[in-house]
């Protein structure tokens, strides 16, 4: 009996769907790729290019472009396909552009009888994971975004050059939107299993000049420090987003910080949102709860009313 074949398809054929193909061919995630794209010839070129991979990888990943219909048999889509930011503008500006495209999307997708997960990197990421939820009429679980996963990813390369340890040690998550309003729960962040404000307390002197406003600072403009010089963040999206494919495929259940609609939990419901959340074949497992301080309780509020309004907006031009 043959193994099942692991199939995912990329909604669009630009930087970030093409980084997060190369990064599950190079990683060996699943066994087919197809890249499907307003422009085809596009998708054409990318998947010719991602299949010379194939005599320098472990085992070979299949790549083509497709069509529509070919999402009906796939395990996993992941939407990359958007609205643009400009200089200038922040993620929520594209919201209107960005619904507009992700109900198209997403409604072609499910006629092709799609029955998987949806992993979504589209932004405003938040919103966008809620409308493909509302239009794809698929339970809560089966429709997760990137979210914070490339924040907290972030936050953990800035500790681990200030506290010369690898990034692996670092454990910890930046939560709420995945934009302006987003904050890094400070409460819950350890170095090798020890709290962060404990190894702080412990060692003033050691690190008399550390701020950890400055550090969540960075960690939310990080992706702006990129878009400004070069015009795109790819690489670490694209890996962040073949980390929850391949925790999905491989039923690994690793925590991971993304976008989830919230039903009671931390206090919210009807909202998407950043938090850890347990990834595992059936989708979102679980959500971790985390016992927030009250300054941590009050930003994660903030961050959950800003995508509300982000909400509102949409259903106001419609």
């Amino acid at each position: 009996m043959g193994r099942k074949n692991r199939k995912v398809a990329i909604i669009g054929s630009g930087l970030v769907g093409s980084s997060c193909a190369y990064a599950m061919i190079n990683q060996s995630i699943c066994d087919e790729i197809v890249i499907i794209s307003r422009n085809h010839e596009h998708a054409l070129a990318q998947a010719l290019d991602l299949s010379h991979c194939a005599d320098f990888t472990s085992t070979r990943t299949r790549v083509r472009a497709g069509i529509y219909a070919d999402c009906g048999d796939a395990d996993i889509v992941v939407l990359t396909a958007g609205a643009n930011v400009k200089a200038g503008q922040t993620r929520m500006d594209i919201i209107a552009d960005a619904a507009s495209i992700t109900r198209e999307v997403v409604t072609a997708v499910m006629a092709s009888g799609f029955d998987g997960i949806f992993v979504v990197a589209s932004n405003p990421v938040d919103v966008v994971t809620q409308i493909t939820a509302q239009v794809s009429g698929l339970p809560r679980h089966r429709v997760i975004g990137t979210g914070t996963s490339i924040d907290s990813a972030r936050l953990k390369t800035l500790l681990a050059d200030v506290f010369q340890v690898d990034p692996r040690s670092v454990h910890g998550y930046a939560m709420g939107e995945h934009g302006e309003s987003q904050f890094v729960a400070w409460s819950h962040v350890t170095i090798g299993g020890k709290p962060i404000l404990h190894i702080i307390e412990e060692h003033k002197l050691r690190f008399p000049d550390l701020d950890l406003n400055d550090i969540a600072r960075k960690t939310k403009d990080a992706g702006w420090e990129i878009f400004t010089r070069k015009g795109s963040t790819q690489f670490g999206i694209g890996s962040a987003i073949a980390y929850i494919t391949r925790s999905i495929l491989n039923d690994d259940h690793r925590i991971i910080a993304v976008s989830a609609i919230l039903d009671g939990e931390y206090g919210q419901s009807d909202v998407c949102v950043g938090v850890p959340a347990i990834i595992g074949d059936g989708g979102i497992e679980e959500l971790i709860e985390f016992n927030l301080s009250d300054d941590e309780k009050v930003s994660f509020q903030r961050s959950c009313d800003m995508i509300r309004t982000g909400l509102n907006s949409i259903a106001m031009l419609s």
